[in-house]
């Protein structure tokens, strides 16, 4: 579904020679398959992310969508708009920091990734509705960000990842604001919904103990991912 080939990326450093993040990239990644990605910090797990969800554009290396590329080196296959298209529909984003507006509901909030892109405000909030009460929070649509523990503030997040129905799911330390329990429930529940919705997720974290939860862990090291045997706890 998702295909990696060699992928470098580099930033230039004011008086310094660029300073190499990613040193040829190779993932693959199937339909409802769950990946996990660990590694020391400033090893480059959010680049990585930045690249896989087109937010950010390779240097060298290819990245292809159900076989079709999307870059090629530096080159982007599609036009601003059509990227913006796919990114809207095929790809989920979940992050650290949830990033839910503080003055719109958990409804809301979840809605307006559909509503964006359709202009349809009702089947939208349907959706929402649907998702939001799947993920256990029937009882919070119409509270605010402020009023939800942290645990309820990352499940609204990765409804309002699930709601334009992407095919793949990006999660950048989703759970690094969350106690134990709420961080374990959170893997527990993405690795139910890859399974239940054929959804793929890649996940960053630097916790060992969640990185097993998934169908394959990677490590990151020296700009390169180095493939894991399953973790065992």
């Amino acid at each position: 579904m998702l295909e990696a080939r060699k992928l470098v990326k580099s930033y230039a450093l004011p008086g310094q020679p660029p300073l190499k993040i990613l040193d040829g990239i190779d993932l693959s990644v199937g339909a409802g398959e769950m990946v996990t990605v660990i590694g020391a910090s400033g090893s480059g797990k959010t680049t990585l992310l930045n690249l896989l969800g087109t937010l950010d554009t390779p240097d060298e290396g290819e990245l292809l969508f159900e076989g079709n590329a999307i870059f090629n080196g530096n080159k982007c296959m599609l036009s601003r708009k059509e990227l913006a298209r796919f990114r809207n529909r095929k790809i989920g984003f979940v992050f650290q920091f949830h990033h839910l507006l503080s003055d719109f509901t958990a409804l809301e909030n979840v809605a307006m990734a559909e509503f964006i892109g359709t202009g349809q405000l009702k089947p939208a909030k349907k959706r929402a509705a649907e998702l939001l009460e799947n993920l256990g929070l029937k009882a919070r649509f119409d509270h605010l960000p402020s009023e939800l523990s942290g645990g309820e503030q990352q499940r609204v997040a990765i409804a309002r990842a699930l709601m334009n129905k992407p095919m793949l799911v990006l999660a950048d330390e989703p759970s690094g604001n969350l106690d134990s329990r709420n961080s374990r429930l959170l893997y527990e529940l993405m690795a139910s919904l890859s399974k239940e919705h054929r959804t793929s997720f890649v996940i960053v974290t630097h916790n060992e103990e969640y990185a097993a939860m998934a169908d394959r862990c990677m490590h990151m090291q020296d700009g390169l991912l180095h493939a894991n045997a399953k973790i065992e706890t």
